[in-house]
């Protein structure tokens, strides 16, 4: 009795669930010029979709609770709308304001449930923190001496802010590469949150050198009274998708140049 034959894979599905390819870290830097291209592409329409976003994340900030977390669940909503500008760009098309709204019309509920994903990642890294730290402390008190008791509080409070730190940035790599997938491979949310973290984990090097140059970009942005900040939204928008596609493979990194006929009279 023979095997059966191997099930063929669905082309729907492999497209949903791409392998992340490796790159060099030096991509990082050409990542960031290419979401530099984006902005420069159109910065008056990127300049109010950065004031809308900011200004929206503000009010909602200011409700108790409640508002945080409509930002936490909202925030790849937004991102993918930013993301689908960047594509809409690299195909030759305008970008609009709506663009950042393009997420709600599009995977809405998948998008939404990243959201939801990133919110309970939060909130796990904050208990496990807190718990972390308080093992301990509690392991001073019980030494009793006050130099164990300070030994068990500076220790605690280092390992939870060190345990945050690094659960956090396990959810942010996970979160990285979310929203594009969602948006351009239709892929379920927690698998697109599975695929991201091991996109980044398998471009370790690449990610390491982009999170430093993002973090002294932060401090850059900052210094003319946090102006630049309108501008640094768009460029890691434009950041996110071109190491998307440079992970992914999809559509070139740059904005597709305008067409251009042959002139008259030239051989």
């Amino acid at each position: 009795m023979t095997d059966p034959a191997p099930k063929a894979v669905h082309p729907h599905n492999a497209a949903r669930h791409p392998q992340p390819q490796r790159v060099s870290p030096a991509e990082a830097l050409n990542w960031l010029k290419a979401g530099w291209g984006y902005f420069i592409g159109n910065p008056g329409v990127w300049v109010a979709i950065s004031v809308i976003f900011i200004v929206m994340l503000f009010v909602l900030g200011l409700v108790p609770l409640l508002g945080w977390a409509v930002v936490l669940i909202g925030f790849p909503v937004m991102v993918a709308g930013m993301v689908l500008g960047c594509h809409a760009q690299a195909r030759g098309e305008p970008l609009r304001i709506e663009h950042l709204f393009a997420g709600l019309k599009v995977h809405a509920g998948n998008l939404a449930l990243v959201g939801v994903f990133y919110l309970l990642g939060g909130l796990i890294a904050g208990f496990v923190s807190v718990v972390i730290g308080g093992g301990a402390m509690l392991t001073g008190y019980i030494l009793g001496a006050l130099e164990g008791l300070g030994l068990g509080l500076v220790s605690g409070v280092v390992l939870t802010s060190v345990t945050f730190s690094v659960l956090w940035v396990l959810l942010i790599t996970a979160l990285w590469f979310a929203a594009p997938l969602v948006v351009l491979r239709d892929t379920p949310p927690l698998d697109a949150m599975k695929l991201s973290l091991a996109a980044c984990f398998s471009n370790f090097g690449v990610f390491v050198v982009l999170g430093v140059l993002i973090y002294v970009l932060i401090w850059v942005a900052m210094v003319p009274a946090g102006l630049g900040v309108l501008v640094l939204i768009p460029v890691l928008a434009g950041t996110v998708y071109s190491s998307y596609q440079a992970v992914f493979g999809e559509v070139p990194a740059l904005p597709a140049p305008a067409d251009t006929a042959p002139q008259e009279g030239t051989e």
